[in-house]
């Protein structure tokens, strides 16, 4: 096997979830050992597709293998395949390690739950799913793909549905999403119209030789910009992510941290080559990663669900690497991506930890010096907070690091101190978060007492995954790429063509100011919660209560959509539905029913049964027509 039958990896799971929905409920342990086998195999596979890969001449591919799926006469064409390239290996790596820990994490978190062989299921055709994206080589497979991992969403969000708050939060993700997939079918079409063609490589050719024109370029690509957007959950698109962590917490590690929500990143990345082409589309990639970055990170100041601060970390963190893309830099968005991925599913899997370990408690208002309780979850949240507040050596400063260096590059200093300002609110809430959750006095002695480490089951994947965030940083590093068989660092396995592999240096005064941006957030979250002593927070709340409502209540974005549903969509609803029942079936249905009937009740009255008076009135006729007939020819 080699890169070629790269399909393997994502037909191993759908082809176990065939077998777990239909004999799942017989199956002893609802066939949970099948769905860890079938992601197992898929992690294993991609050793062997990435040594086959980096055998391949100059070590950056890409391997291309396709067929004819259908054609029309000699007009059209539709060939299926798959497009293995540096940016498809960092997923594949992703994907199966993320998805393989968050598998095992499971056996412990789900334990006795209802549907528990339906939740592996899931799990595994949304690996599958996700696997099958990454690696298509045209829209149309791509976008089939893209709505599965969306049904896939939905259908464990939505898994408690006997709670209305999960039936509601999986709406939401549905609804909301799809508008940006709308966009993206649309984007998909308008390409193929004028390109003649879903394969993507294709089309970038096309777009780089001025095929398309400026303005239909940027159309296009601004339709497709925003499926990524609500996939990535970026302002505006935001709301549905914090909501969908009512799904089970190993779905909100897999899917809405490292995979799925990652999709509209990697979809940008893929298509950057048509993004440079197009004038003013970085520009408009990089604003809306900034404004995300800065709203978001402001807005988990003040939460205290941890799930929920752990979900607006993660939106903001998507921004960062809107913003790298945005600044022409698919190999540290790619970077960022892989780095996130390890040290957000850690802080995750941690959370889901502590809800376990705790009898289904997420509220900070409730928890409190933990650490002595559950020590491995709490030294390896400790890992991945460090991590996330972008603390050298660990894995978020390096690729936090890079994208600063960039972002100067492309845009200067002005978008550098917005992204800055988000940094430090990134150390600020993920020091809270840890200190108010492991460190301090216990504000709830009763869960405090009843706590408890969690089996090895669920703290083996935290500590694979923080081994990883420790590490995963390096491969930024010549040397290290080098001894892992790739031909360099990272910045020399992914780049564009255009702009060529790059060696990584570290820059020491952006280095010594992403240092000070973790340190100042850091410091300053342990001066305000130090031993979990809130008097410092209560007093700067109510020092400034209505920004601090604002910051609780997510600047009111749930409050203008839903005034926005109430006022704009059900009043429009309320206008159609009034024109409907007055207008098409009182007045166009029953109205002419209702003259007809009448109009029949009033003529019966004239019908007498006698012949002469039928004649007069036939007569009357003629004369009538006659001196109508005269009239018109004057």
């Amino acid at each position: 096997m080699g890169a070629e039958q790269a399909w393997v990896l994502a037909a191993i799971p759908a082809g176990v979830f065939l077998v777990l929905a239909l004999f799942g409920r017989a199956l002893p342990r609802g066939g949970d050992y099948l769905g860890i086998a079938a992601i197992a195999s898929s992690f294993v596979l991609f050793f062997v597709v990435l040594a086959d890969f980096l055998d391949t001449p100059g070590k950056i591919g890409p391997v291309v293998n396709d067929i004819e799926w259908s054609s029309i006469g000699e007009t059209f064409t539709l060939r299926m395949g798959i497009f293995i390239d540096p940016i498809t290996i960092v997923m594949f790596g992703v994907i199966t390690t993320v998805a393989l820990m968050v598998n095992i994490f499971s056996l412990g978190y789900m334990k006795g739950e209802p549907r528990y062989f339906w939740f592996y299921a899931v799990l595994q055709l949304f690996a599958a799913s996700m696997l099958l994206l990454v690696m298509a080589d045209n829209l149309l497979l791509l976008y089939i793909s893209w709505e599965l991992v969306g049904v896939c969403s939905f259908l464990l969000i939505g898994f408690y549905w006997e709670k209305r708050s999960a039936t509601e939060a999986a709406k939401k993700a549905f609804v909301t999403t799809r508008i940006g997939d709308v966009g993206l079918l649309i984007g998909i079409i308008l390409l193929w119209k004028e390109g003649g063609t879903f394969n993507i490589q294709e089309l970038i050719h096309l777009a780089e030789e001025g095929h398309f024109s400026q303005p239909y370029l940027f159309t296009a690509l601004a339709f497709i910009f925003l499926g990524c957007m609500g996939k990535s959950a970026q302002v505006p698109f935001h709301v549905w992510l914090p909501d969908a962590m009512e799904g089970p917490t190993p779905v909100s590690a897999l899917i809405h941290a490292a995979t799925m929500v990652v999709a509209g990143v990697y979809l940008t990345a893929r298509l950057l080559p048509m993004f440079e082409v197009a004038d003013g589309m970085l520009l408009a990639v990089t604003i809306v990663g900034l404004v995300t970055a800065l709203l978001t990170g402001f807005i988990a100041l003040a939460q205290t669900d941890i799930k929920k601060v752990l979900a607006y970390s993660t939106v903001g963190q998507l921004g960062f690497m809107f913003v790298a893309l945005g600044a022409g830099e698919p190999a540290v968005a790619m970077f960022h991506l892989m780095t996130h991925a390890f040290f957000k599913a850690l802080l995750f899997l941690g959370a889901g930890s502590v809800i376990i370990g705790t009898h289904h408690n997420q509220e900070m208002d409730r928890l409190g010096g933990l650490w002595k309780k559950m020590p491995i979850t709490g030294t390896t949240f400790l890992i991945g907070s460090l991590a996330l507040a972008g603390v050298p050596p660990l894995a978020g400063f390096w690729s936090k690091d890079e994208i600063f260096v960039v972002l100067e590059h492309k845009w200067g200093a002005w978008a550098v101190i917005l992204l800055g300002i988000s940094a430090v609110t990134t150390a600020f809430y993920t020091t809270r978060l840890f200190i108010r959750t492991f460190m301090g006095r216990p504000a709830d002695p009763h869960v405090y007492e009843h706590t408890r480490e969690t089996p090895p089951v669920m703290t083996g994947p935290l500590v694979f995954l923080a081994f990883l965030a420790v590490t995963s940083g390096f491969v930024v590093f010549q040397d290290v790429g080098k001894a892992l068989g790739f031909p360099g660092g990272i910045t020399e396995f992914i780049f564009l063509p255009e702009h060529g592999p790059h060696v990584y240096k570290l820059k020491w005064g952006f280095a010594a100011a992403s240092v000070a941006m973790a340190v100042t957030g850091i410091f300053a979250a342990a001066w305000m919660y130090w031993g979990n002593d809130l008097r410092r927070s209560t007093a700067l709340a109510n020092w400034q209560p209505r920004l601090y409502d604002m910051l609780r209540s997510k600047f009111y974005f749930d409050e203008l959509y839903q005034g926005m549903i109430d006022r704009g969509v059900l009043g429009f609803s309320y206008i159609v539905s009034w024109f409907d029942r007055y207008v098409v079936n009182d007045t166009g249905v029953d109205g002419s029913a209702q003259i007809t009937g009448f109009t029949g009740g009033v003529l019966k009255y004239i019908q007498t049964g006698r012949v002469p008076n039928y004649a007069m009135a036939v007569a009357l006729g003629v004369i009538g027509l006659a001196l109508a007939g005269l009239a018109v020819r004057g």
